[in-house]
């Protein structure tokens, strides 16, 4: 589904909302419907306005005012905006649109005010595209809103590739699923035949890493989102390959390779086979993840006794300890900023998600449960998604996200169960 976008001659403001790690009062915006241009597109223009409505109110920053406290009401795209009025209920922030629908096509316009400075902010946006991808188009609109207000870029318009989980915990059926960001458009990528583990998205959402059991033997395959077509990353036949993910080039993936009681971390380059061997310790090197710019990998290694996080050269070479808390560290994600790692620590019999500098300093806890496990970033860095599983024989798992700050906790809704979550970057 293409969607194409035009740009609306219209004057920018300033409105913005400060960042930082102290306690942020949600900025009061208002999201009438969008206006119907034609017969038979009001329907749609009030599913539009709800979709950015919910997608800026669940970031956290927005606080949406309910439709019965509107005094104005928007019935013109093109009519001068009643401040006042927008002013005597505190909205901020005014976003206003249009809708065109006409058979399968569809056209979108979009307006942000600064309700006090009674300007426009940025200017105006169009969109066209068809009506299967009228949900996309509201996160597009969203991503805007929020990156006018906030100075960061936004992460509305984005996918999740998930394992999902059905049945009871002892004999739970997996299979492979994608989704929007917000659990919407569920789609399944495998059937429940065989245990899938650890999907990863390339660096362009077009692709997916996974380790499956069809064979009995854990093994690597990438998978087309596409064409939902897939091949396997040949490996030693008898050896285990797990815990795959995509440097930044999109062509070398790295992985961890068990043989006996030992595991080691390999880069292969996906194109020709060709494999390179980055570790060798009489201990368990796993969870792999890049820096941003593709020149170091953060991991998972025993060597000290416990898990614990390790920094070396995207080559090899020299590991750097940065974990040194009290308890065991895991799954290690680089920002897609550069800045912080997130993981999974467990430690006094709880289980948490957490983040750190590069150096390991300025340790933040950010959730604590029976067990959360495999953090994923959003494609800001500004929201973590993760799993978390209940206690119990009938315990479930579900999908949260939570902000960097640890502020904004929330289930993400999916029709299973769901684990291991990986975030697509926007999309195109």
């Amino acid at each position: 589904m293409l969607i194409s976008m035009s740009v609306l001659p219209l004057r920018a403001e300033p409105l913005r909302i400060v960042i930082d790690e102290g306690v942020i009062e949600p900025l009061p915006f208002a999201s009438p419907n969008f206006v119907a241009e034609n017969a038979g597109s009001a329907e749609m223009g009030a599913q539009l306005a709800r979709v950015v409505a919910a997608d800026l109110q669940g970031s956290g920053l927005f606080r949406e005012i309910p439709s019965s406290a509107y005094i104005s009401q928007v019935s013109d795209f093109g009519s001068p905006v009643q401040f006042a009025d927008w002013k005597a209920i505190n909205a901020q922030a005014l976003v206003t649109g249009a809708v065109n629908v006409s058979g399968n096509n569809l056209t979108v316009k979009f307006r942000l005010y600064d309700v006090f400075s009674g300007g426009e902010l940025g200017s105006g946006l169009q969109f066209q595209g068809t009506t299967d991808g009228w949900r996309r188009m509201a996160h597009k609109v969203a991503d805007a809103v929020y990156s006018r207000i906030t100075g960061e870029t936004g992460y509305f318009d984005s996918r999740v590739v998930y394992v999902s989980q059905s049945g009871p915990k002892g004999d739970r059926k997996k299979r492979l699923a994608i989704m929007d960001y917000d659990g919407a458009n569920v789609k399944y990528l495998t059937d429940s035949r065989a245990i899938v583990l650890a999907p990863r998205f390339s660096p362009t959402g077009d692709r997916v890493l996974y380790t499956s059991y069809e064979t009995g033997f854990p093994r690597i395959y990438v998978l087309d989102v596409g064409s939902v077509q897939r091949r396997v990353l040949e490996s030693q036949d008898g050896v285990m390959s797990f815990a795959p993910r995509f440097a930044p080039n999109g062509q070398t993936v790295v992985y961890s390779q068990a043989s006996g009681s030992n595991t080691d971390l390999f880069a292969m380059n996906i194109s020709n086979g060709s494999t390179t061997r980055l570790t060798s310790a009489p201990s368990i090197e796993t969870a792999p993840s890049f820096s941003p710019d593709g020149t170091k990998i953060v991991f998972e290694s025993d060597r000290s006794g416990s898990p614990q996080l390790y920094v070396m050269p995207a080559s090899g070479g020299e590991a750097k300890r940065i974990s040194f808390g009290q308890g065991r560290y895991g799954t290690p994600v680089w920002s897609p900023r550069g800045d912080l790692v997130a993981f999974t620590k467990q430690s006094k019999g709880r289980f948490h998600i957490g983040v750190m500098r590069l150096d390991g300093s300025e340790e933040r806890l950010l959730t604590a449960s029976f067990l959360d496990e495999g953090p994923t970033w959003s494609p800001n860095g500004r929201v973590i998604m993760f799993h978390r599983e209940t206690q119990g024989a009938s315990g479930t798992s579900t999908l949260y996200s939570v902000d960097i700050s640890g502020r904004n906790l929330r289930p993400v809704r999916t029709p299973e169960g769901g684990s291991e979550p990986s975030w697509s970057p926007l999309q195109k």
